[in-house]
């Protein structure tokens, strides 16, 4: 059926008010990748500082070996995704990584989902789901999700037994790759490394009080900033991956409008043509009669 002047006059607005729907999630989007990664960059020093305080505690105080079993308990593992989709492969991307590394790991492994995507996903994979948290949508909500991740591994993560995280990092542009952190057991390597690493100024640090208190508070510390980063990095992959999807379509709607543009044009135009057409012809036809 062909289509009338009408009809391609309602969907020429109706993809002009799609068009404005989309760019106005692409200035979204381009905002909040602003905001996330200013957060991640914030967090460097504090990062350093609980590093330099826990190369203090471990030159007091032997760093904690990793405990060799016989049978290692499973990961537990926390996976950021995402909420909303209009975000490529974000979600696919690592959830199939994170699926791919846990199912390489000793035992059956314990998820902790941020995001119904990501959750769904993992579900389909067939791993053990633990609970889902909503993704938060500013740079203020990410503390009380990370307090919210911490009090449930620490209340479900058995003694000893490995945690990790996974998400997407982001590259240049519109670019992110998964990666995974492991948390606990602290790596040996990286605690004898806090050990040597060189104090700042002359004044050496000494601990005051209980050794065991302040290193668990400064862990606790380390723990907190990894998984903002981590929810942080995740957020401004997903919001460039957004804002990549909003550009394609952006790009596919002007086309679309150039050709309904053009077709409503010629349409029109035909008929201005028949109407004139019948105008000349009426005007021969009583030329005739004369």
């Amino acid at each position: 059926m062909s289509d009338t002047t009408e009809s391609l006059h309602r969907k020429i607005d109706s993809a002009g008010e799609l068009q404005s729907v989309v760019r106005t999630m692409k200035a979204l989007a381009a905002s909040s990748i602003g905001q996330y990664e200013k957060s991640v960059r914030a967090l460097a020093d504090y990062y350093r500082t609980v590093e330099l305080g826990l190369g203090a505690c471990f030159r007091t105080h032997e760093p904690a070996r990793r405990v060799t079993e016989r049978d290692p308990p499973a990961v537990s593992a926390i996976v950021f995704g995402s909420d909303q989709g209009l975000v490529g492969q974000f979600n696919e991307t690592v959830a199939d990584y994170a699926v791919k590394t846990l199912t390489a790991a000793p035992g059956k492994s314990q998820v902790w989902a941020i995001g119904e995507r990501v959750h769904g996903r993992m579900a389909d994979a067939g791993m053990s789901l633990l609970g889902l948290f909503t993704v938060p949508n500013s740079v203020q909500a990410i503390t009380p999700l990370v307090s919210q991740i911490q009090i449930e591994s620490e209340s479900h993560r058995r003694a000893h037994a490995p945690l990790w995280v996974f998400h997407n990092r982001p590259l240049t542009g519109a670019l992110y790759e998964p990666v995974c952190q492991r948390l606990l057991p602290l790596d040996a390597q990286w605690q004898q490394d806090l050990v040597e690493t060189h104090w700042p100024t002359a004044n050496l640090p000494e601990v005051v009080g209980s050794d065991v208190a302040t290193v668990r508070m400064l862990v606790r510390e380390y723990l907190f900033i990894s998984l903002f980063r981590a929810c942080a990095e995740s957020l401004a992959s997903e919001n460039a991956s957004r804002l990549a999807a909003m550009e394609r379509a952006d790009k596919n709607i002007t086309e679309l409008l150039e050709q309904l543009h053009a077709t409503f044009h010629q349409l029109r135009q035909s008929s201005i043509d028949e109407e004139l057409f019948d105008v000349i012809s009426g005007f021969e036809a009583l030329a005739g009669l004369r």
